[in-house]
């Protein structure tokens, strides 16, 4: 019987894994969102300056309800645009 390492892939045996995703503020601590960091929730919005969605961002339920809160309130200050064509 032929080891795995003897068999020769047309593909990539790799390409259909996904990476597990994760909520980067569990794992690293952060217990506060701040709105006045406009840098860090760019992170956090696609090009067109929506809110990107939990099964994307990896963020639980609980951060991603902080997270859209805070672009909001940058929104409303005039720190992040409501709508941007190509902002990144």
């Amino acid at each position: 019987m032929a080891s795995r390492d003897d068999i020769k892939f047309l593909s990539n045996p790799n390409i259909g894994q996904k990476r597990q995703k994760y909520c980067r503020f569990k794992k690293f601590g952060i217990k506060y969102i701040d709105y006045k960091d406009p840098d860090f929730l760019m992170q956090f919005i696609n090009e067109q300056g929506k809110i990107l969605p939990r099964r994307i961002t990896g963020n639980s339920l609980k951060y991603q309800r902080k997270v859209s809160s805070a672009i909001k309130r940058a929104r409303h200050l005039g720190m992040l645009p409501y709508v941007a064509d190509l902002m990144k």
